[in-house]
């Protein structure tokens, strides 16, 4: 184990074979820092958020790595890049090829799936080009293109000496005659036809004995008998067959005298029906060719949305059930017909939506003679769309739904009737990750077909496998990417570098345990020790501790965050880290219980709830499930189990459309009971970014920007020069640099790495035109103002209750490292959720209580030191008479609830099922049965 000064005097003895050195790092927060990194070796930096930590290794290691691959390019290419700043550091030596994986979801292509992410997908459409074979949907045979060497080898399986006529139908053109088509066929050579069995010379066919044409008419190509090994014979079978497909436009009939007429065609169809062969573009929903012609590749359109138009249906038709008919215009029209002759068609208006029959609901949007259904309604709705209001109106009640043709499967219907061992593409994108691994290591082919796919079978389950090793088996690979966690996608380029298998790199990844339960944690670890045994330098940025455990060794970066942060304070393994030379590093004190998040003396005590009954979306098995209100509840269960469904699927999108918000589509249940009305309004608070631009930060967020704006505005020189508090935004025209429009860097589009963003030439990074930065309060102009952290900001804006009554929670979320001016899109999940969080707790309690929140996965990115801030906020807002609903797999966070849900038992098919309801103590009791039982008695001790 090494201190700091020790470790920068040791650096110039160590040689860059063994160790990637950085030598007086200064970017963001680091103090000077020195560290060797040892090659080869699993390392966890850790230490809190804002310590430093993605500074040194993201903003110094891998932005130098990057650096020096632009300069290894040719003089071309890195004309482009000639800007490309060094980090601020004296040296780094021993920097391998670097490959950054982070948190961030950072694709927005609404086609992009988990299956194109990880390229599987691109193997699956190879595969099935290759060795799918085609089903009839009417007959279920397979539908194949006869070749001539087919028909040949079908009638030299036939007996010796078999007798057989070589026939084509006839096939009359456009524009002719059947006498037309028979004058032909004897200028072509040709000099009999055959009808109904019959055989008759062209040349004495009469106008009387002329085939009609309607009637069924074969040239006779040739008569023979099967002569085995007989080569001449064979070249003239070839010869004839050949013939036939010419002039039969693809047919080919072989009339075995004494037995039957056999059919063969060259083109591929089947019962009546032309397929297209398979082909890559005819799986690619990427390609217009292969997509669905409805939703273009999209699997979802824009249509009426039920639970839009029907928000609560506990209501009946007479009690206002449908939302669009409850104005007085449109109650009078549609309506009240329905109410007066209800009881003509025995339809019970008094009766709630849900209660009512799958005939009755029918009936409902269908109508019949007596009123007009829903579907006339917004039929006429579509008529009327020439006028603003009914344009309005039926935006109001339109959502995404799944495309109606492909069920959400994103191809073209035939894509589904080309299989490989009794499954489609479109059956193995909507299976379970770990139930498509099953499949390929069990499917069984002919040794043809096993030498074709051979390479990319083994491509297939290679990348199954390590989707299955991240802990991702429960995601299916139509999964959308930008749906997914920081974490799962972190974890699926993790699992994809893995199945590139490159060797001799620095990997550096943003904490990959983000997202997993405990009990999946140890199958990462041993994800991450075969990226390190394959000869590549692993450096995880970490906060859990098993992760900690399994490393070879800790860089510890603190002691505080911000800019009490960016020192070395610990280097060494886990077991060097429990010793007194440890003291000043947060991460010891709360390993070794020193300090801690103390367990609530008391739990509150829940009286009202709502209820989700019959809940059956994805791999939820009809479970009802209470929700506490005005308590902190936890959702837990391993990876898979249906928390998200549940939460994010079912409830917030059936209570958003009931408070008059648009939400996606809502999962399958029955409905929601209990206590509706105690909830004001629901908020999801993810982890998606803030604001719409990387012009967005947190101080924009929380409305505090607009208070520093006016307060550079009321200054002496601003008044003298008549500057309004427009000039000091970066969101429009006026003070902001027009070079970069107020974003500081401007990003140059790489196509064959990663964007890179390079400092604006022209305000230097400051955002402002120089004038607007002549500007001073308290001798800081705006960009000096900006670049401050949220801590130090307190102090600065200290005479200023107004502005620091808005940036405080910020600092009590544990942000206060964060910069005023910080760009949305350098912040973390978890950063982005904890800025939103702030936002409401900076507002009026008085007025905002009666809210559900509802918070994914919050701990992301958050040492023990930095959960415990948050536990505190999240509390804040249950005292203030709201509810808090977190999905959470941190057991610090579990052991602190008030009420825990947990799903399970495991993910997937085998999820889905409620384990467990109670608080901490009694799911503790249950720890021979419950996995996450067992995890949390550890901290209940």
């Amino acid at each position: 184990m090494t201190t700091a000064s020790q470790n920068a005097a040791l650096l110039d003895t160590l040689s860059p074979k063994d160790f990637i050195i950085i030598k007086g790092a200064k970017v963001n927060n680091l103090k000077n820092l020195s560290v060797a990194i040892p090659r080869y070796k699993l390392v966890v930096v850790t230490g809190l958020s804002g310590s430093g930590k993605s500074s040194l290794a993201f903003d110094t290691l891998f932005a130098e790595g990057q650096r020096m691959y632009v300069e290894s390019l040719s003089s071309y290419a890195r004309q482009f890049l000639g800007r490309m700043e060094k980090p601020e550091v004296e040296y780094i030596k021993g920097v391998s090829p670097a490959i950054a994986i982070e948190q961030k979801v950072n694709t927005r292509n609404p086609r992009s799936t988990v299956g194109t992410t990880t390229e599987i997908y691109d193997y699956f459409k190879l595969l099935f080009a290759r060795i799918g074979k085609t089903y009839s949907p009417v007959s279920g045979q397979i539908v194949r293109r006869d070749s001539v060497g087919d028909v040949v080898n079908f009638i030299q399986n036939l007996t010796e000496n078999t007798r057989l006529l070589i026939l084509a139908p006839l096939v009359i053109h456009e524009g002719r005659s059947m006498a037309d088509e028979l004058k032909i066929l004897l200028q072509k050579g040709f000099t009999r036809i055959v009808v109904k069995g019959e055989t008759l010379f062209i040349e004495e066919l009469t106008p009387e004995t002329l085939p009609s044409d309607s009637e069924k008419v074969y040239i006779l190509i040739d008569r023979t008998a099967v002569k085995h090994n007989d080569d001449d014979n064979i070249f003239r079978l070839s010869d004839s067959v050949q013939t036939a497909f010419y002039e039969g436009s693809g047919s080919c009939v072989v009339d075995v005298v004494g037995d039957k007429a056999y059919t063969f065609s060259d083109k591929f169809e089947l019962d009546g029906i032309a397929f297209e062969e398979p082909s890559v573009n005819l799986f690619s929903f990427n390609n217009p060719f292969g997509a669905c012609k409805t939703c273009e590749g999209f699997g979802r359109v824009l249509g009426l949305d039920p639970d839009l138009i029907i928000p609560d249906k506990t209501l009946s038709v007479f009690d206002g059930a449908i939302a669009p008919w409850r104005g007085e215009g449109m109650r009078e029209e549609w309506l009240k017909p329905l109410l007066r002759n209800g009881i003509r068609f025995d339809f019970p208006i008094h009766r709630a939506y849900e209660d009512l029959t799958e005939a009755e609901k029918e009936v409902l949007w269908t109508g019949n003679k007596y009123f007009g259904g829903l579907n006339s309604f917004f039929e006429h709705l579509e008529s009327q769309t020439i006028k603003i209001q009914y344009r309005v109106m039926l935006s109001r009640y339109k959502g995404k739904t799944s495309c109606p043709d492909c069920k959400g499967s994103r191809l073209r219907k035939d894509a589904a009737y080309v299989k490989i061992g009794g499954k489609s593409i479109t059956d193995l994108v909507l299976l379970p990750i770990k139930e498509t691994r099953t499949f390929f290591e069990t499917l069984e082919l002919s040794d043809y077909e096993a030498q074709v796919a051979r390479q990319i079978l083994a491509e297939i389950r290679s990348r199954l496998r390590y989707m299955e090793e991240v802990g991702l088996g429960y995601l299916t690979l139509n999964r959308l990417t930008n749906t997914l966690s920081g974490g799962e996608f972190q974890r699926i380029k993790l699992a994809t570098s893995l199945g590139s298998a490159l060797v001799g790199s620095m990997y550096i990844l943003d904490e990959p345990s983000i997202g997993l339960h405990p009990r999946d944690t140890q199958r990462l670890i041993g994800v991450l020790k075969s990226l390190r045994d394959l000869g590549n330098t692993v450096i995880v940025v970490e906060h859990e501790e098993e992760v900690m455990q399994a490393a070879d060794q800790i860089i510890d970066i603190g002691p505080e965050a911000g800019s009490g942060g960016g020192t070395l304070v610990f280097q060494g393994d886990f077991r060097e880290l429990n010793t007194d030379t440890a003291t000043q590093s947060y991460t010891y004190k709360y390993l070794n219980g020193i300090e801690q998040i103390p367990v609530p003396t008391q739990r509150r005590r829940w009286f009202d709830n709502i209820e989700i009954i019959g809940a059956r979306e994805n791999n939820l098995k009809n479970i009802s499930v209470k929700i506490p209100l005005r308590v902190f509840s936890v959702i837990t269960g391993v990876s898979g189990s249906g928390k998200s469904t549940l939460i994010k699927k079912i409830l917030y999108p059936a209570l958003a459309k009931m408070h008059g918000n648009a939400a996606d589509e809502t999962g399958a249940f029955d409905r929601l009971a209990g206590n509706l009305d105690m909830i004001t309004q629901v908020e999801f608070i993810d982890q998606n970014p803030i604001g719409k631009s990387s012009r967005s930060n947190p101080v924009t967020y929380i409305k505090a920007y607009d208070a520093i704006r006016s307060l550079f505005a009321e200054q002496a020189l601003s008044v003298t020069r008549g500057y309004k508090p427009a000039h000091f935004s970066f969101n429009v025209d006026g003070g902001r640099c027009e070079v970069c429009q107020g974003e500081g860097e401007t990003v140059v589009e790489m196509q064959f790495m990663a964007d890179i963003k390079l400092k604006c030439e022209s305000c230097h990074g400051k955002r402002f035109k120089q004038e607007i930065l002549d500007v001073k309060y308290k001798d800081k102009d705006i960009s000096d103002v900006l670049e401050m952290t949220i801590e130090d900001s307190l102090a600065f804006f200290a005479d200023k209750p107004r502005l620091t009554e808005k940036l405080k929670p910020l600092q009590e979320v544990g942000l206060g490292y964060v910069r005023l001016g910080q760009s949305s899109s350098t912040l973390s999940g978890g950063e982005a959720q904890r800025v939103k969080l702030a936002s409401f707790l900076g507002k009026n309690a008085e007025h905002n209580n009666g809210i559900l929140f509802i918070f994914d996965e919050p701990t992301t990115g958050l040492h023990f030191h930095d959960i415990s801030k948050l536990l505190k906020a999240m509390n804040a807002l249950v005292e203030n008479g709201n509810s808090v609903l977190v999905i959470e797999h941190n057991t610090e966070v579990i052991k602190c609830a008030d009420w825990i849900i947990d799903l399970g038992p495991d993910g997937g098919d085998k999820g889905g099922q409620l384990c467990f309801e109670g608080t901490p103590e009694q799911m503790a009791a249950v720890a021979d049965t419950n996995i996450t039982a067992q995890f949390l008695k550890e901290k209940l001790i």
